[in-house]
């Protein structure tokens, strides 16, 4: 996914919250903190949890399936230096938001932590 997709409207996704949202076959979370907005590999990487219907307080998004926590910002695990979420650039333009992916270096597969 090297071309930016559209994947929301800027409004859709207000400070303090998180989304997900489907890109090129791909489920992201789409997180608000503060009026910026973060994308990070929307399955959790431990059972495959909804990463984006989890809880933001902060800059940490936790599943809502068994509470594993990330850094929206870096995609770190808050325990774990070992795990780190894809992440993704956004931006924004004429109030859509697009994403594609950034820093490519997913130290665990999903899967692996089950």
């Amino acid at each position: 996914m090297a071309e930016w997709i559209d994947i929301a409207g800027e409004r859709e996704c207000p400070p303090g919250t998180s989304i997900e949202r489907v890109a090129a076959n791909e489920m992201v979370a789409l997180a608000n903190v503060d009026g910026q907005l973060y994308a990070i590999d929307g399955l959790c990487p431990h059972q495959g949890g909804p990463l984006g219907t989890g809880a933001l307080c902060g800059k940490v998004l936790t599943c809502p399936w068994h509470g594993w926590q990330f850094d929206v910002t870096t995609g770190q695990h808050q325990y774990s230096a070992t795990v780190r979420q894809q992440t993704y650039d956004v931006k924004v333009e004429n109030g859509r938001v697009f994403v594609r992916k950034g820093n490519p270096d997913v130290v665990i597969p999903r899967g692996e932590l089950a």
